[in-house]
């Protein structure tokens, strides 16, 4: 009696746990296949390739595992029954088969060729981004075509444990820990790392990428709408890896320009301020 109080109360609460994730859908998205939904189109392209990867694996699941479950059931050892015959090999389903496995991998292979240069190669800036004219070049990738306005192109570093991101130009400009960038406008990205191996992961905004010191990765993603995307990095990396996280901030491309000047001028004056604090303590050490 034990033991069947114990199975019902087993399956009351499996039922229960599913009745939960039915009334809460939200629960299990985005739980078997990557993120989308920020806008970029290479993280949309990603996730549908891997949805579709996954449901023919899926539909190839059920067909073996339906075959196999009928097999068992149907042959099956009766008490009093006759020996069963014993199958040495079937050349028609033999050959079935692998013409069957070969056909499905080209299929994946043709699905997959239509998909990867979306992903990894730069569409040019969409209109309302940034300006009109290229300003940023991309490293090591295609560039972005420059017919659809500027690009923005960012050097990101991963450090234990936090990112630096820098955007070039005359006048320095970076941040740590978030990543601020204009909307509808190409964003290419070179990914490295200081001291040991990081992995850059936004998964809104497409797959992870190894920042790997001495060498660069390139990535690229769009934000079609203001919004703040969060990640991590995605490679254990020392004792506080999972505080490495980071976030990217796309703001219009007005206010991006003038957190741009803001930042600028922030990291003038903080270069000023200690170039002071540094004079005067050669003065001091003079003096004494």
């Amino acid at each position: 009696m034990p033991a069947l109080r114990r199975r019902l109360l087993y399956l009351a609460l499996g039922a229960a746990l599913i009745a939960l994730l039915v009334v809460a859908p939200s629960a299990l998205a985005d739980a078997l296949t990557p993120e989308s939904g920020g806008g970029s189109r290479n993280a949309t392209d990603i996730d549908t390739l891997y949805k579709i990867t996954l449901y023919i694996a899926i539909v190839i699941f059920l067909i073996v595992e339906g075959v196999l479950i009928w097999s068992l059931v149907k042959f099956r050892a009766r008490r009093g029954g006759p020996e069963a015959a014993q199958i040495r090999g079937n050349t028609p389903l033999e050959l079935g088969w692998t013409v069957g496995a070969a056909l499905i991998l080209v299929v994946l292979t043709v699905i997959t060729f239509m998909y990867l240069g979306d992903i990894k190669n730069p569409p040019a800036s969409s209109p309302g981004g940034l300006g009109n004219a290229s300003e940023y070049a991309s490293v090591g990738q295609p560039n972005p075509p420059k017919s659809g306005g500027r690009t923005v192109h960012i050097d990101v570093n991963g450090q234990q444990y936090i990112w630096r991101f820098d955007y070039g130009g005359s006048q320095q400009l970076f941040s740590y820990y978030e990543m601020v960038v204009p909307t509808n406008t190409t964003v290419t990205l070179s990914v490295t790392g200081s001291d040991v191996i990081h992995s850059w992961w936004i998964p809104k905004l497409g797959g992870k990428v190894d920042g790997v010191p001495g060498y660069e990765n390139e990535t690229w993603f769009k934000v079609s709408k203001p919004g703040v995307y969060k990640g991590q990095c995605a490679e254990l990396c020392g004792y506080n890896h999972a505080d490495m996280r980071a976030r990217v901030r796309a703001v219009t491309p007005a206010e991006f320009e003038g957190w741009a000047q803001r930042q600028r001028a922030d990291i003038k004056a903080s270069q000023e301020a200690l170039s002071r604090q540094r004079t005067e303590r050669e003065k001091t050490n003079q003096v004494d």
